[in-house]
């Protein structure tokens, strides 16, 4: 039988224990039922936010696979309704927004590394492949990141005209091309090959420098612009 959180001394209590010691000395699963606020008849807030930790199927000890989740997904947990699975979906999305702010200060792209950086954490837990484009000026200074296709899980198909439609309107000499790949491995494939040399001669022929094309996995990212070599690295992010 569960016991109920009003009957445990207070630096047991969730809330409690926060205001005492830190939100950092808080587990998984005490964090969660802050949010879920109220358990059910049969269990208390912290024993649901252990069952939806259950849910986590991967050998990570985060709360990624989360954002993963739809709330019709969520609701399938007992105890969990519609408003506790959109609470959850609402700090998911407040805890990707911290993790890449507004930055009204300029952010100069340097390599590969920078853009893997800026871009993982609006991509790595999609569960489709989007490709975004980055519009650079002259100086490799971020212009403006846009959205140009979304596919499935494994594949996305790329109308070209829509990569360079956005940077000829906004007249930028420059522009990376990122993807993502939802199974996690940024090993590029054939097809990522073959479209970036596509994009790059369309680009050649509008003036429109291609400097990379960048795909990002979980935690790494590889190039899709081929070397003499023809040999690709998967760097970590």
């Amino acid at each position: 039988m569960s016991i109920k959180i009003k009957m445990l001394p207070n630096c047991e209590k969730p809330y409690e224990k926060l205001e005492i010691y830190g939100a950092e000395k808080l587990s998984n699963a005490e964090l969660l039922a802050i949010v879920i606020r109220t358990g059910s008849k049969e269990e208390s807030s912290v024993d649901l936010a252990k069952k939806v930790l259950t849910i986590n199927n991967t050998s990570e000890n985060n709360l990624s696979f989360l954002e993963k989740m739809s709330i019709e997904e969520l609701t399938k947990i007992k105890g969990i309704g519609k408003i506790k699975a959109i609470q959850l979906k609402a700090v998911c999305e407040l805890s990707k927004r911290m993790s890449h702010p507004i930055n009204k200060e300029k952010i100069v792209i340097k390599n590969a590394n920078i853009v893997a950086k800026l871009m993982k954490n609006e991509l790595v837990n999609e569960k489709r492949e989007i490709i975004k484009i980055l519009l650079l000026n002259t100086k490799n200074v971020l212009i403006k990141k846009v959205n140009v296709a979304w596919g499935m899980a494994d594949k996305v198909e790329i109308d070209i005209k829509y990569i360079f439609e956005e940077a000829i309107k906004s007249g930028v000499p420059k522009i990376i091309v990122v993807h993502n790949h939802p199974s996690g491995d940024p090993t590029p494939s054939i097809y990522d090959y073959e479209i970036t040399e596509k994009i790059k001669k369309v680009g050649d022929l509008l003036k429109i420098e291609l400097l990379d094309h960048i795909i990002i996995g979980n935690g790494k990212y590889a190039t899709a612009m081929r070397r003499k070599d023809n040999i690709y690295e998967i760097k970590d992010v």
